[in-house]
Formats: structure tokens, sequence, C-alpha cells
């Protein structure tokens, strides 16, 4: 099957208004009265982000939620999404009958639709790359750059679940029991992005940014984006029970570096609740301090590094 007859087949079902069936070279995406228009994109790829023998509709939806999760961040509703594709030339019919119903899955809980992109052969391994757009009233993104001395420092979900499922496929099983095991892997496997959460961050955030290569190292981010300190409680950070048994003692040091998390960290005034846990502060200063028991404790290698 050639590239016209994939699209045509596996994804064209996938198309949504403005994308011509996917027929045409561009698509249409309709401004939104009174919103600013957020993009983002990422790309994964196989033997980094993905192994050859996951199954292909969690590929394709990590693929779509690490930009979901970027939309978040950004207090942004996710409405459209491209697809760029570089498939190995051995692919089969099952394996993109699978691939676009993870899509299709996805696109139904998040109420997105594909506007297009690209689909081509490769010699190497399998790329995905996702552009994905959403909404946010006008004026209210949140970015990396508006943390204030004397904010609060919350994260949503808990921390280093997905770095512990790689560590299993990597040889570390330790004493885990199945459920264990399973929780972690899925987590790898399949982000759990707090989409739903936009809405509430923009109305209370002061910066933001989603917690891909590690919570040290994206929190770095926002402390030299905004000029400020950023100061890390280690015991407030959430860690769950399945990636405590997996890695002891040495749990949080590992969870606050190891990225992949697709959670949200920002800042805003102290005191509030909410599905979010806080676990630092804001002050005067620069760089990102993590205390372990009232201690400072260095942190060589703050998350992961593409290059």
């Amino acid at each position: 099957m050639d590239e016209f007859g994939i699209i045509s087949r596996y994804f064209a079902p996938l198309a949504g208004d403005g994308a011509f069936g996917l027929k045409d070279d561009a698509a249409l995406l309709p401004a939104r009265a009174g919103h600013d228009l957020v993009v983002t994109t990422d790309a994964i790829s196989e033997g980094v982000d993905f192994f050859a023998f996951d199954p292909p509709e969690m590929i394709a939806q990590k693929a779509l939620r690490v930009n979901l999760s970027d939309l978040a961040a950004k207090g942004a509703e996710p409405v459209h999404y491209l697809l760029n594709l570089s498939l190995p030339r051995n692919v089969t019919p099952d394996w993109l009958a699978a691939f676009a119903d993870g899509l299709a899955r996805d696109q139904k809980t998040f109420g997105i639709s594909l506007l297009g992109g690209d689909t081509g052969a490769t010699d190497g391994h399998l790329s995905v790359a996702v552009t994905a757009f959403g909404f946010v009233p006008h004026g209210k993104i949140v970015t990396r750059g508006g943390a204030r001395e004397g904010d609060a420092v919350y994260v949503t979900g808990s921390i280093g679940d997905s770095g512990g499922g790689l560590a299993i496929f990597k040889g570390e099983q330790h004493v885990l029991n199945d459920a264990d095991r399973h929780h972690l892997i899925a987590h790898y496997r399949l982000p759990q992005p707090p989409v739903a959460f936009a809405t509430r961050l923009r109305a209370i955030a002061h910066a933001s940014v989603d917690i891909s290569d590690g919570l040290i190292a994206d929190l770095g981010h926002v402390a030299s984006v905004s000029g400020v300190r950023i100061t890390v409680e280690g015991e407030s950070v959430p860690l769950s029970a399945p990636l405590r048994a997996l890695w002891g003692n040495d749990t949080l040091l590992r969870a606050v570096t190891c990225g992949d998390d697709y959670q949200i960290a920002f800042t805003a005034p102290p005191g509030l609740e909410g599905p979010f846990t806080r676990i630092g502060r804001v002050e005067r200063g620069e760089g990102v301090h993590l205390l372990i028991r009232g201690e400072e404790h260095y942190v060589a290698k703050s998350g992961y590094k593409h290059f």
C-alpha cells in the first residue's frame, strides 16, 4: 500500500472539520473569537521514547498525549493536531489499524481531531511527530516566566512512575508484585496528562511547565525564565507506592530527575487546594534547590538531556 492508500484507509476517518478529508495539501483552522491559538510540537522515536514491542495503539496515544501535556501546561484546550509518520518498510496493515485505533480513542477522549500531516517510509526506526493546536482565552496563556517571589510550587499527579516503568524494561525487577509492575509500565507506555486541569490552571497559576525532562530540570526552566530561585521540599514530592517498592531509599532522587511524567508543575499563591500537591516555594535568587529533611542536596543530573 502506498502513502495515499495508507492515508485513505487508516487516517482519513480521523479527519476533522477543515481537513478536507485529508485529500488536500493544507487544512483550515477556524479562528475562535476572544481566544489565542496555542501551538506545540513533539516527536517520539523508537528506542528512545518507546520500544518496538510496545502496542501500536499506545505508541500513537503517547505521541499525542505528550503534546496535549504541553497545551495543558499553557492553560489551553486542545482542538486539532497534525501527524507526521516515518514508517519502517515492514509495517503491517494490522499494526497500522491498531495505531489508528489508538488515535481514534484519544480523539474521543479529548475532543480533538486530525487536520493532516505527512506519511513516509524509512529504512530506520519508527518516528512519530505530532503538532497540536489549542485555544486559550485571549491573554490568559500561562508561561514559564511568571513565577513570583512568595509563590508556592505545586505539581499534579505523582512523580517518577514513568521512569520506574522504563527501569523495569531495562531489567530492574526487584520483588515487585504484578499490580505494581503493571502500574509503572502503564505510566511509561501511556502518559496521563491532566488535560481537564487546564481551565483551573489558568485561573490560579502565575507560571507553569509540563514535566517531560524531569521535575528538577523543568522547574529549572521556570526559575531561569522568571529570574527566581525555586526550593523543592523533597518530603512533599508525591511518590507512588509502586515506585517506592521498586526503588526503595533511592526513590526521591531518581523520581525528580527521571522525566517522562507529563504532569504539570506550576507556581501560584500559597494555601491553594485541589488535585495537586504543594512541593516547594519561590524565593529571591536563582536555580532549583532540593531540600531533604531541611538540608540542601546537590543534584548532579537534573533530568534527561536530548544531546
